[in-house]
This record gives C-alpha cells, sequence and structure tokens, in this order.
C-alpha cells in the first residue's frame, strides 16, 4: 500500500512494504555564504548584511539583515517562507522590498535548512519553527535602531502558518501577515482539501512509525527522491507551478533549497499531524491580521478558513488571477504596497 503525504510543494512518498529509501547523514557545518547568491537582483537603496541568532532550543538561524538607509528608530518584519525555501528566495524578495520602503527586515532559514544549523537535515518541526519567528524577535527586537514595540512577522506559504501560530503565542508581535498561507499541519493530517479520512491517517502513521523503527535502528534519517525533478505528464496543475517555480534556474531555484535540490526527512508528516497550528489563532486579536492570496491559488481555502477563524481585526485580500506561486516572486502580483500601508499602520 502506497501512503503519500503532500507537502507544499514537496511529495512525501513512500511503499510501505518495499524497502526504505536510501538513507542520509549529511553533516552540517555553518559556513555562512556572503556573496550574493538571492534569485532576485541585490538593490543599491538599502543595506544588507549576513546575520546569525540562536532559538531557545540552541539552533543557531542563518539570515539577511536588510536595513534602510536612512536614520532609525524602525519598525522591522521578520520574514520567512515558502516551506522548503531558503531566504535566498521569495522571503528574501520580501525583505529587501520592505526594506526599501523603511522597515528592517529579517529574512531567515527555518531551522533544519539552508544555511541554519540543527540536524538531521531537511526536517520540519511545527514547535521549532513556530519557534524560530520568536527567535528572529528576539534579535530584531535588540537592534539599537529598531523599536521593539514595532515588531511584526511576515509568513509566506507553509510559514504563513507557522507565523500565525507564532503570533498567537507571542505578545510581542504587534502585526502579521501571512500571504499564500498555507496550513502546514492540516494538510500533513488531512491531506488536500480535507481528502484523507480517519482510517486513511490511522494507517499513515502506522507506516510512519515503521519509518521511525528503520531510521532508529540505521541511525540515520530517511530521506525520498528530488520531489520536482521529471515530474510525470499528469501531476497535478499546481505541483507543476511548483516546479516551474523551484526549479528554474532562471527563477526560484536554488541548490540550499529543499524544494529545488532535495526532499524532506520522511518521517517529518508525524509532528505536524498531531499538532494543530491555528487551534488559537483567535487569541491574535486585538493584534491585526492580513491574510494574502490568489483568487487562482489550490491552497485559498486554507486562508479563507483562517479568516473566519481569526478575530477582529482582521482583513483577506484577494489577488485576482493569481496562482500560489505567483505570490512567492511576481512583481506585478505581490501587492508590496498593501503590505506597506499594513504594516506601517500597524506597527
Amino acid at each position: 500500500m502506497v501512503y503519500l503525504f503532500r507537502a507544499s510543494p514537496t511529495y512525501l512518498t513512500f511503499n510501505a512494504d518495499a524497502p526504505v529509501c536510501a538513507r542520509i547523514l549529511k553533516g552540517h557545518t555553518m559556513e555562512l555564504t556572503q556573496n550574493w547568491d538571492k534569485t532576485f537582483p541585490k538593490s543599491n537603496k538599502v543595506d544588507h548584511k549576513k546575520v546569525t541568532f540562536t532559538n531557545r532550543y540552541g539552533i543557531t538561524l542563518a539570515g539577511d539583515l536588510y536595513t534602510p538607509k536612512t536614520e532609525g528608530p524602525f519598525a522591522a518584519i521578520a520574514i520567512s517562507g515558502p516551506f522548503g525555501a531558503v531566504k535566498e528566495q521569495s522571503s528574501g524578495l520580501h525583505a529587501q522590498v520592505l526594506a526599501e520602503r523603511g522597515f528592517v527586515t529579517l529574512a531567515f532559514d527555518a531551522s533544519y535548512t539552508g544555511e541554519s544549523g540543527g540536524e538531521p537535515r531537511n526536517l520540519a518541526s511545527p514547535e521549532i519553527n513556530t519557534e524560530d519567528f520568536s527567535a528572529a524577535v528576539d534579535y530584531l527586537g535588540l537592534l539599537p535602531d529598531v523599536d521593539r514595540e514595532r515588531i511584526g512577522i511576515l509568513g509566506i506559504c507553509g510559514f504563513g502558518g507557522m507565523g500565525l501560530n507564532a503570533a498567537a503565542g507571542d505578545t510581542r508581535i504587534k502585526a502579521v501577515a501571512a500571504t499564500t498561507m498555507y496550513d502546514i499541519s492540516r494538510m500533513m493530517s488531512q491531506g488536500y482539501f480535507d481528502s484523507t479520512t480517519k482510517d486513511q491517517r490511522i494507517e499513515g502513521r502506522k507506516a510512519l512509525n515503521d519509518l521511525r523503527w528503520a531510521d532508529a535502528e540505521s541511525g540515520t534519517a530517511a530521506y525520498g527522491p528530488t520531489a520536482l525533478q521529471n515530474l510525470p505528464e499528469d501531476a497535478p496543475q499546481f505541483v507543476k507551478e511548483y516546479a516551474a517555480y523551484y526549479t528554474d534556474e532562471n527563477r526560484g531555484f536554488h541548490p540550499r533549497s529543499v524544494n529545488s535540490n532535495g526532499s524532506w526527512t520522511l518521517t517529518t508528516p508525524l509532528s505536524f499531524m498531531n499538532m494543530p497550528l491555528l487551534t488559537y489563532i483567535d487569541e491574535i486579536a486585538p493584534r491585526p491580521v492580513l491574510l494574502v492570496h490568489g483568487s487562482a491559488a489550490h491552497s485559498l481555502y486554507f486562508s479563507e478558513t483562517a479568516y473566519a477563524n481569526a478575530a477582529d481585526p482582521k482583513e483577506l485580500f484577494i489577488v485576482e488571477d493569481a496562482t500560489h506561486t505567483d505570490l512567492y516572486d511576481q512583481m506585478d502580483k505581490i501587492p508590496f504596497d498593501k503590505f506597506t500601508r499594513f504594516f506601517t499602520e500597524n506597527l
């Protein structure tokens, strides 16, 4: 029997009756790249530097700090995502543009990915990735030119859900925006469009825990194949859109991105399946929530549900004719004016 756990956009696939995929243990030494290796051009309107900071679990995170070339104090925004991306991709693009508009911004790699620390590599966790946002707030709030009472966060794709979860628990976050948002915990436990049955979920857990035995016996983590290379013709359209972003060297490909050049640990879904991220979304209030999504995005229902469950003040802003990945990097679709107004008015 084959169980399929689809992570945005990676397909975590395994056959419960077949030998487990090749097991890889990749040593990770933090050697931060100083050359400009982003998927977008460098702006001469802001200052940029590579920084590190440590989360509450002792994992050192790597980030790109973008600072306006004016006098502070500044409002600041921590930015991460999409799920499986790195700071050289969409989050860095958003950070640089918002820095041009007057904010100190920090685009960071989540724990276990990119240039950040954590072993094994390419692991995701609802708790630790939520904490990563709060650690970014720690870092920004200690900068001398940042007003720590004016810190917000912006989460993209799966880190939209993580950002909303962080804002519910971290009252230092004064405003939260999520764009083209995924609730990874809902998707991992219920499948796309909530199509997974209870029996399927139980069987999936059994298969994943069989993989845990295999990981424990080998002492290493199992990984699937690179998910977005050589897609079949009948792959869903939204998966083809992911591939068009992550595998195109003229668009979003980056060698450190899980979705461009690797895969998640196969047991990654386990923690998400039992830990709903957005349980307390209504307790973000009275701090404001902005949800941005494309009208043509397969994932729109995640933002619609989040909007319904959030308390005022809240807004769901729909970008007409935009797909999920359009809001990663298409400058004519990303509503930077909307983000600027939201953070200016609320920070």
